[in-house]
């Protein structure tokens, strides 16, 4: 099959709501639970999901996303490492409005993380997703986090990884990256 001929397409969910995000606070290593809140819509991407089938479907190994797929109807999603929140290093449980009180202007996507990721690593295992995703010929669910996820996109649309702050992603929503005309596409964001 040429790319031209794909139909194929790639589900991104991220997880449901934790204390952390919904205050805002950077979380990539801190192992969350849900909220009820979160376990709640969380359970609702279930129907939202239904009519579909996957020939792959992944989880960051977080708990936070492993829980989403459970709820979402995919206990069985196999973890994927790779597909773990950004490194925030001693950004961890940090706002940003917090962490430019001392660096300011400061997001993920342009500025040093001390002891973290950079965009470079991060941009390097997401690349691996997407050549793993890109391998199956048929449709696939991702489970994973806010800045990962928007990575991904990015870099399924082949920009740079850190042009992925241009893809706002609420908790508990769908997106779905796809093709149009042979060209890497976004189908769907944020729904």
């Amino acid at each position: 099959m040429t790319t031209q001929e794909r139909k194929d397409r790639v589900f991104l969910v991220r997880h449901g709501e934790t204390e952390w995000s919904r205050s805002g606070r950077h979380t990539s290593v801190t192992d969350l639970p849900l909220t009820p809140e979160g376990e709640r819509i969380a359970t609702s991407l279930r129907e939202r999901l239904a009519g579909e089938s996957f020939d792959l479907v992944l989880t960051s190994p977080r708990q936070r996303a492993r829980r989403t797929a459970e709820l979402a109807g995919f206990p069985d999603a196999e973890v994927d490492d790779d597909l773990v929140e950004w490194n925030y290093g001693d950004y961890e449980g940090i706002t940003t409005a917090e962490i430019r009180e001392t660096v300011p202007g400061w997001t993920v996507w342009d500025k040093p993380v001390p002891h973290g990721e950079t965009a470079a690593d991060v941009a390097t295992r997401l690349d691996r997703v997407n050549a793993r995703l890109a391998a199956v010929p048929g449709d696939v669910l991702v489970f994973g986090h806010s800045h990962a996820l928007r990575g991904l996109t990015a870099r399924w649309l082949e920009l740079d990884v850190t042009e992925g702050r241009h893809f706002v992603l609420n908790t508990a929503t769908i997106s779905t990256l796809g093709w149009e005309r042979g060209s890497p596409a976004i189908h769907r964001w944020n729904s």
